[in-house]
This record gives structure tokens, sequence and C-alpha cells, in this order.
């Protein structure tokens, strides 16, 4: 049986936090993380909303923890794999009720009500056979879920399920309910996120830190050809998603869109990265961006042409407002205001037609027709 469905009980001191939780992030889970440290980590998880919920009402059996029997510190020990915040929020509520408080909201909240009756010594739990046995659960629990973790955490998680227990894109969108282009993408990124690890010219902090953002940019044609990625690659051959050949640009790439501790990104905002992409598309935006010491975003989608839509939107609200107002400008023929505004309008009319005569030339011919 992998999960087992009956409801047993432990002490506070006879369960143990998982240090292989990835929500702690891949630079502090391990094996090796002592359980002080692990309470560390998650102090900041906003346990003490659990805490005051467990004061009021206690730890309901439909909540139990997911444990599994396995070897931590060399001793066989209950490790929680599924319940780590709960588990986390009663250690700081004890130690606040025992005078140990970690804050002045601890201390408050051990003031606040009296726990219920063996709150610490009778803790719900279900023993699972294997971290295995519920890789898939909470997968679907945590990626596509109602408690979803950061989108490191999520990628990081997608794959483990490939590389560890050996799924296939479609196995993995499967078992967590999420689009095989999805799982795909979060693999590759998460790859990627290794590849620049591994490069010390690339501050990875910056990157991890933004990982959302290198997550959107892999949607853009133009990120994926500057990098030569292959989105739809196998996991296999996605190890290593940019080719020795292009690391330069790997670092280019990470310097634009992440900065590092000397320089800030050129790109300023997520909303920004799919003109970004539009950016790597043009080979004479590139090219001032790789020569350029300080470039500058705008200068580089201007170059690329990125800002044509923009400028034909505003021509064409121009020629809309235009046309509105010939419905009723004769009736205010005397108006200086209007024949100042008027006089705007034709010598920006002749600048643009100076810049268009093509244009210039069909219009006068239309006029004699």
């Amino acid at each position: 049986m992998a999960v087992h469905d009956e409801i047993q009980y432990a002490a506070i001191d006879e369960l143990s936090l998982d240090p292989l939780n990835p929500r702690l992030g891949r630079n502090i889970a391990g094996p090796k993380l002592r359980q002080p440290e692990v309470l560390d980590a998650m102090s900041d998880w906003t346990l003490d909303e659990l805490a005051v919920s467990f004061i009021e009402s206690g730890f309901w059996p439909q909540e139990a923890l997911l444990v599994v029997k396995e070897q931590l510190y060399g001793k066989e020990s209950l490790v929680v794999i599924e319940g780590n915040r709960r588990l986390a929020a009663l250690i700081y509520l004890k130690r606040a009720i025992d005078g140990e408080p970690a804050s002045q909201t601890w201390r408050d909240i051990a003031r606040s009500g009296k726990p219920k009756p063996k709150l610490f010594e009778r803790i719900p739990y279900i023993i699972v056979d294997s971290r295995d046995d519920v890789r898939a659960f909470l997968g679907y629990r945590h990626v596509t879920g109602i408690k979803e973790w950061n989108p490191a955490e999520k990628a990081q998680y997608i794959a483990q399920l490939i590389e560890k227990g050996g799924m296939t894109y479609e196995h993995v969108m499967r078992k967590i309910g999420s689009q095989t282009p999805t799982v795909r993408q979060n693999y590759i990124t998460y790859r990627l996120l290794l590849q620049m690890e591994g490069d010390d010219e690339i501050s990875v902090d910056q990157v991890e830190r933004k990982f959302s953002v290198l997550y959107l940019s892999l949607r853009t044609i133009g990120v994926r050809k500057y990098l030569q990625i292959d989105i739809s690659a196998e996991p296999k051959v996605a190890l290593r998603p940019v080719p020795h050949s292009h690391l330069e640009a790997l670092r280019n790439f990470a310097l634009w869109l992440f900065g590092d501790e000397k320089n800030p990104p050129i790109v300023r905002d997520s909303r920004q990265v799919d003109q970004f992409g539009a950016i790597l598309e043009s080979r004479k935006a590139v090219d001032y961006l790789e020569r350029s010491e300080r470039p500058s975003f705008d200068v580089a989608y201007r170059i690329s042409g990125g800002d044509e839509p923009h400028l034909v939107d505003l021509a064409e609200t121009a020629a809309d407002n235009i046309e509105e107002a010939l419905s009723r400008a004769h009736l205010h023929t005397t108006s200086k205001k209007l024949q100042a505004a008027v006089e705007r309008v034709c010598k920006g009319a002749d600048r643009l037609a100076e810049i268009f005569p093509t244009a210039r030339a069909r219009t006068a011919k239309a006029a004699k027709e």
C-alpha cells in the first residue's frame, strides 16, 4: 500500500521537518541541513497565521501530515513530506508558550489564548511508504493546485520528476494536471538556470529571483533564436539548452535581462519581455546591444523597428481625430484657438509628408481626380 489510510498520532519531538523540501530552494535544501536550519529557513512562511488557527481550533485530523519513515541524520525518523508549514508553526508556537518566543509577534500569539489539550502531543499524520508514492499528488497540489510554490520551485519539482522519477514530459503532464508545453518550458527554463549557474560571469542570484521573467522570455522567438534554444527538445537533449558556440550570447542575454552587481538590466519591467524578444530578432539591434557599453532598451527597440505599431496607432488616432473635427470645424471658423490648433496639424502633416513622399504623391493625385 502506497499511502496508508489510518491516521496516527505523534508528539511534536517525534516528527522531523523535511530538509529536502523543494520550497526551501535548491541552494538550501539538502540531506545534511539540520532541523534548526530548516526551521530558520521557514521563519518567513507566514507561520503565525497557522499558529493563531491552531490556538483557536486545534489541529484537525483531516489536515493530517503526510509522513515517510526514512533515514535522517543516521537514524530512522518520521519525516514530514507534506505539511511542513503546519509542523513548523507548531514548533514556533510551543517555543513561545514555553517562554522562548522567536519574536514579539510569537509572544503575542502565545498570550492570545490557551491551546487545545494535547495540541503538541497528538499531531495527526498518515504514513506514506515512500516519497515517490505521493510525488504526483504533491506536484498537483503545489504546481497546478491551490497551494502553489513560486515559479522556480515549481520548475525544480518538475525537473525532479523527470530526472529522478524517470518521467517524460507527457507523464508529468498527466500526473500534475498541467499541459505538456508548460511542463517542457518549465524544465528547459530550469536547465537553463543551472547552465547559467555554472558560468562564473553570470550573476545567477539575479536570475533566480526573477525566474518567471526567464520563463516568459523563452516564449519569444527572438530569445530562442539568439540563444539557439530548441524549446521542443526532449529532456536528454535539454540538459544544456544553450550550445557551447553561444555561451557568449548567453552571458549577454543574462546581463541585458537581469543585470549584475555593477549594471542594471536594460529590461526594466516584465511587461517588456516580448519587446525584448523582438529586439533580439533584429540583427541591427543586437549589434547595437553588443557593441554598446551602456545600451538603452528604448534605442534598441527603435532600431529593431519594434515601435512601428505604436507609431501607426498614433497616426491613425490623429487621422480619426481630424476626421471628427472636420464634421463640425466649419461652425467655428472665427475661433482663434481652433485656428492655432489647425496650424499645428498642418505643420505636423507637412513634416510627415516630407518623410513619406509617396503618401503625399498619392494624396495629391487623389485630390486632382
